[in-house]
């Protein structure tokens, strides 16, 4: 069971509301985690509160053209980031491209031998039966909920937290299995 997990929550709304983590006021937003490990309900004005967390996405989180000019960086620079990582991935896809070819000069024999044995099954069936469609599968689905990051202190007691409950949970596991205080008195 890990207690480790990155600072990167989505904005869900719920149905019951519960109290903020700041101020316990009611709220049904609630922060949570994508596997759901750490979650938070907490007000919308929280949300805005820089002190508290960040949106992610915006301009102003060190992404996209107004984070290059606050990292400093030039135009230039990322264009010249950007050639350097499009001239690997080709490199990478040239690679695997080869190795394909490769395994695919071994499989052909075997597939020549293969095909043979199949249409000999195949004539003897009754009814010929057509292949599976490959369909081309798709990417899960990201989620469509406001990204937000916590301040650091306010990420740092929720790590804290997951980390005093583990240890209670392995505490309560392991107390049954250590020696009772002894009965009689000691000489």
């Amino acid at each position: 069971m890990a207690s480790n997990f990155t600072n990167l929550y989505y904005k869900r709304a719920v149905g019951t509301a519960r109290a903020c983590y700041v101020c316990n006021k009611p709220t049904t937003t609630v922060l949570a985690t994508i596997n759901t490990v750490d979650f938070l309900y907490t007000c919308d004005t929280h949300l805005s509160d820089p002190g508290f967390a960040s949106q992610v996405g915006t301009s102003n989180d060190g992404v996209g053209p107004g984070g290059a000019k606050k990292m400093g960086l030039s135009p230039e620079e990322i264009a010249k980031v950007k050639a350097e990582w499009e001239e690997r991935q080709k490199k990478k896809a040239e690679k695997k491209d080869k190795e394909k070819d490769k395994d695919k000069d071994k499989d052909k024999d075997d597939d020549d031998n293969d095909a043979k044995d199949g249409e000999k099954k195949k004539s003897t069936l009754p009814g010929s039966l057509s292949p599976p469609s490959t369909s081309a599968t798709s990417a899960p689905a990201t989620p469509k909920h406001q990204r937000y990051t916590l301040h650091r202190d306010i990420f740092a007691l929720r790590l804290a937290e997951h980390r005093r409950r583990r240890q209670a949970a392995q505490a309560k596991e392991l107390a049954p299995r250590l020696p009772g205080a002894p009965l009689t008195p000691l000489p």
